[in-house]
């Protein structure tokens, strides 16, 4: 074996932990099913039984990075690491402010991050912080001695592309940011599988400058529901199937199985599935909606703030999104 491969060998055995979490949501409060009544034809009824909603968050005059800043900051103060320390700041998102600068650069300043720090946005939409905590694990692997850490957010505003006269999709998103700080660890042992295949029938996704140029409205969220869930129900229990034979597991030694919060009947089916037991899944999509690439991490640090998560417990978390992309993880805590 030459060096190259020896080196790449070592390379599974370093895993990742989650130093920090931390959280923002819209200073406006929690938007209730009945105010939706206000705008479309539904009702707190239909909502609820279709999709498990019951309220979620809109931000108002807030910002995206506004929201992004005021949850890093909470998973740095959690997490005990000093701005200085960040070598790598990594943001999902489909709703940034502007096209450019990115939101990651615009946090450098922000939070005082190291102007030589790794920065950038991506769109891997709802299963965009799994992407997020792969990719900041192999940018820590190439990353100099004393800039060990990075930090990791899906922060998203939906609701400025929210048709809201289509019930199908404005009853289902919210608004909100989620962060956490990671770092490489021996101890912690971490398993990952991405994937992604392109969405020929467009059954969901955000139009954009094209669709414009067109004379289409640019920047409004298309849904197939049906179709996304059937999607939904079948990748969900595959990718956990592979992060579990890439661990050498089965699902009963797995103490939590986050997944991307997008409907409840959608976890529910993928539950009875794999015959699994509910109690397994944690769910708070109740309170929030879809709230995209946040949604894995908000649900991370709603356990963690309930104390649900605690040393040594195994937590696969999976999701799906627009492309179609999907992801799981699983982590050590």
């Amino acid at each position: 074996m030459d060096k190259l491969s020896t080196l790449r060998a070592e390379w599974p055995q370093i895993g990742l932990k989650i130093l920090g979490l931390g959280h923002a949501l819209p200073a406006a409060g929690p938007v209730p099913n009945s105010y939706m009544e206000t705008l479309v034809d539904t009702s707190d009824e239909w909502i609820c039984s279709r999709t498990g909603i019951r309220e979620r968050y809109f931000c108002g005059r807030q910002t995206n990075i506004e929201l992004a800043e005021q949850a890093a900051a909470e998973a740095l103060a959690r997490s005990g690491v000093k701005a200085e320390q960040i070598g790598v700041c990594l943001v999902a998102t489909f709703t940034p402010d502007r096209m450019s600068p990115s939101m990651a650069c615009m946090l450098q300043q922000r939070l005082g991050l190291p102007e030589d720090s790794l920065m950038f946005d991506f769109n891997a939409a709802c299963a965009g912080f799994l992407y997020g905590l792969q990719t900041a694990r192999q940018c820590l692997l190439a990353a100099e001695p004393g800039r060990s850490y990075a930090l990791v957010l899906g922060s998203e505003t939906p609701s400025r592309v929210l048709d809201f006269t289509d019930r199908n999709t404005c009853v289902l998103f919210g608004d909100a940011a989620a962060a956490a700080v990671v770092e490489l660890s021996v101890d912690n042992p971490y398993w990952a599988v991405c994937g992604s295949k392109t969405d020929n029938e467009n059954m969901l996704y955000c139009s954009g400058l094209a669709d414009q140029q067109q004379g289409k409205p640019g920047g409004v969220v298309h849904m197939q529901g049906q179709d996304v869930f059937r999607f939904a129900v079948d990748i969900i229990p595959h990718s956990i199937e592979q992060v579990l034979a890439k661990a050498g597991l089965e699902l009963a030694d797995i103490d939590h199985v986050v997944c991307h919060q997008a409907n409840n009947r959608i976890i529910s089916h993928v539950v009875k599935k794999m015959h699994a037991a509910p109690e397994q899944f944690f769910i708070n999509l109740q309170h929030y909606g879809n709230t995209s690439s946040a949604s894995i991490p908000l649900a991370l640090n709603d356990m963690w703030e309930q104390g649900l998560l605690l040393p040594g417990q195994r937590v696969i978390c999976v999701g799906f999104g627009a492309g179609f992309t999907w992801a799981a993880c699983l982590l050590t805590w």
